[in-house]
């Protein structure tokens, strides 16, 4: 059957046992990612029916486990990493950005870096710090890398697909609390091009953008504008670099209001790029400035203030009156 209804991180899983089918090239390794099948339970049964050499399980050492994927990206490997949670893939940030993102460019083309690098992001889950944070502007910002995340399961299954396939490395940012959010999934339907962006709900008076996790967030958001008469439209970017602007510049054109949305914190934050990028394209067509919302600027707080941090229904519905009171 095609189509099917999965949580994401069931559809995670059938993209990952697809590729391994696939294609003898593609590994998965990472820590806790076999016997136990990730701690999201993410590759649950795939060391089991690709066996040890094929879904790896490494020791505790991104730095070590990274630097390892390129030596075998090197080798004609296309290696899928996973880091257990996002505040882990700092030990490993120097072979990322030093070596991964550069070596095609060193290379003069001639040597891929068909790499993916899974990482799950994001709070909501009642997590302490280093396991809730959102880094991929951190990552948007470095030459040489993808960075993708999907919102939904359909998404997830095409977008991990897609970013094994590509010749050049990928950072793949799962949203965490969206891994049993159960959609849709239709495995012989490509939903369109990796790094193009989505528009995931209709509507004239203002556009809201997000991705990841606060894509749900803004389609709520644009439910309950809806019941007061206010026509919100959901840009969904699914791809932070390369960014799509084109699409959301089309819909700012028609709206005329923008207001961006992202767990991360606001300050040099993913929303940021998207606010200069259209104001200038879009001057003459804003009837308001462009808003963001996102986290603050400051450590990730203990579990039971992570609701407090974190943006949800009341503060995007803020942004959007103030936006459309201008």
């Amino acid at each position: 059957m095609a189509v099917q209804k999965l949580p994401l991180a069931k559809a995670l899983n059938e993209s990952l046992r697809k590729a391994l089918e696939t294609d003898p090239k593609v590994l998965i390794m990472g820590l806790d990612v076999g016997k136990l099948g990730g701690v999201f339970r993410i590759t649950d049964g795939l060391q089991k029916d690709f066996g040890e050499d094929r879904v790896i399980d490494t020791p505790l050492a991104e730095s070590g486990i990274v630097g390892t994927a390129i030596g075998l990206a090197l080798r004609g490997y296309r290696p899928v990493v996973e880091i257990q949670f996002d505040g882990f893939v700092f030990p490993a940030y120097d072979q990322i950005v030093s070596q991964l993102a550069k070596m095609r460019a060193r290379s003069l083309g001639t040597v891929k870096m068909p790499i993916v690098i899974r990482i799950p992001y994001g709070g909501g889950i009642g997590a302490v710090e280093h396991h809730s944070e959102s880094p991929e502007s951190l990552f948007a910002h470095v030459a040489g890398l993808k960075v993708v995340t999907p919102a939904n399961s359909n998404d997830a299954y095409w977008m991990l697909q897609q970013a094994i396939q590509s010749d050049d490395p990928v950072i793949f940012f799962e949203p965490k609390r969206r891994y049993w959010d159960k959609g849709e999934v239709d495995t012989e339907a490509i939903p369109g091009e990796l790094h193009k962006a989505r528009v995931a709900r209709q509507g004239t008076d203002l556009t809201l953008v997000a991705y990841g996790p606060m894509v749900k967030t803004c389609l709520e958001v644009a439910e309950a504008a809806a019941e007061e008469g206010k026509s919100i439209e959901v840009v969904d970017v699914r791809s932070i670099s390369p960014l799509d602007f084109d699409t959301i510049q089309a819909s700012v054109e028609k709206t005329g209001r923008l207001v961006v949305v992202h767990e991360a914190p606001v300050f040099f934050g993913s929303g940021a790029e998207i606010a200069a990028r259209i104001t200038e394209r879009c001057f003459y067509h804003l009837e308001a400035p462009v808003l963001r919302v996102g986290g603050y600027h400051a450590p990730y707080p203990p579990a039971r203030l992570e609701e407090e941090y974190l943006p949800g229904l009341d503060r995007v519905l803020d942004a959007v009156d103030r936006s459309l009171a201008y």
